[in-house]
């Protein structure tokens, strides 16, 4: 079997290595090309040219690169159209995968078309899946309830479990090592993660600062510690020097393998968290959490009456409860979000069932994801 595997992420990178290992180990004649970054490298893909060149979000860094891109999608769908593979596996970054398939397809190839994580048009923009339905075969899951999205649009789709799953944890040994190296004790620990791109964090960063001191107030033992992601280290820096509440960073540079960020989300009491996957995260390692977010005025407009749920905590879809608390949007105010982080201090197990319960139904305990989703290539393949 021959696949062509596009990815444009380093996050569609890892899950591009794992599904390449899941594909030797269950096939192991397969061969690969594509592009794709170190992970994928490792497992054996000559990228055709760096996968750095497609990561680029918003319309300020993708203009001065259009034409690049525009080449670079050329060239990936000439490419699969020239040498036929068996199956085309196209990663996250829809804007360039989907479009690469859709070229495919109209060029008439034979060749399978997969796309590794489905749109969550279970939140907004529904008409995205009978878009995709034109192009792609089959829709590789990441949470459970999307298959029937995918399948309502014609497409067929295998939920093969949330890479967060497979993931390394700190241990408790770890997490009261982290405690007693920074003089925490058993203080309360409140975990703050107010984004990783510039944008969230000048949103957030007041908001949360003003969150955490409300804390503070009610619990002045309480410490504070900020995991800082790799594009915000230095804006980080400058916005919590405002906040009353000095919290310990942690610089990516420092902590080269992620072990003081794992032992800090094990130690945590609570976190108060931006929404995204980061939700997932703390439920992994079993961190109680508060979500809150917020946006532009135009954006939240718009947003706010394309949205499909009363929740976007992944933590509440995936559990099918609404344990986790979040203040969105106008409602992202600290005199509410500061309460809520204290009577979640209070009471820890009332969400801790659903952290366990969404870990379980994200694929805990079973196959690791990649294996899974190369066994749902291969088998619908025949």
């Amino acid at each position: 079997m021959r696949v062509f595997v596009v990815a444009g992420e380093p996050s569609g990178d890892r899950l591009g290595q794992a599904v390449m290992a899941g594909l030797k180990a269950l096939a192991p004649s397969v061969s690969f090309e594509g592009v794709g970054g170190p992970g994928m490298t490792a497992e054996g893909l000559s990228s055709r040219f760096p996968m750095e060149e497609l990561s680029v979000m918003g319309i300020a860094e993708v203009l001065p690169r259009y034409r690049q891109l525009m080449r670079r999608l050329d060239e990936t769908a000439r490419a699969v159209i020239e040498t036929a593979p068996d199956i085309l596996l196209t990663i996250d970054s829809p804007d360039f995968g989907l479009r690469v398939a859709r070229r495919v397809k109209a060029a008439g190839a034979p060749v399978r078309c997969v796309h590794y994580v489905a749109p969550s048009v279970w939140a907004w923009r529904p008409g995205r899946a009978a878009k995709m339905a034109r192009s792609i075969d089959q829709v590789l899951a990441l949470l459970p309830f999307e298959p029937p999205y995918m399948e309502a649009a014609g497409m067929e789709c295998d939920f093969v479990g949330h890479p967060v799953v497979a993931e390394p944890q700190a241990t408790e040994a770890e997490a009261r090592a982290f405690r007693d190296h920074h003089g925490i004790g058993d203080a309360p620990l409140v975990l703050a993660l107010p984004g990783s791109r510039r944008g969230e964090v000048q949103r957030l960063s007041e908001t949360f600062g003003a969150a955490l001191a409300r804390v503070q107030a009610a619990l002045p033992e309480a410490r504070v510690v900020l995991p800082c992601a790799a594009p915000v280290v230095d804006l980080v820096h400058a916005e919590t020097r405002h906040w009353s509440v000095a919290p310990l960073l942690i610089d990516p540079a420092r902590d080269v393998d992620g072990s003081d960020k794992r032992a800090a989300f094990r130690a945590a009491d609570v976190a108060l968290a931006a929404s995204g996957t980061v939700s997932l995260e703390l439920a992994a390692a079993d961190t109680p959490m508060v979500v809150a977010y917020d946006m532009g005025w135009i954006s939240r407009q718009i947003i706010g009456r394309m949205l499909l749920t009363d929740t976007v905590t992944l933590v509440n879809l995936v559990s099918e409860t609404r344990s986790v608390p979040e203040f969105l949007g106008k409602n992202c105010q600290p005199e509410p979000i500061g309460r809520a982080l204290l009577r979640v201090l209070e009471r820890p197990e009332a969400q801790r069932a659903a952290l366990r319960e969404t870990m379980l139904r994200l694929g805990a305990g079973g196959e690791p994801p990649g294996l899974r989703a190369a066994r749902a290539i291969l088998a619908r393949a025949g």
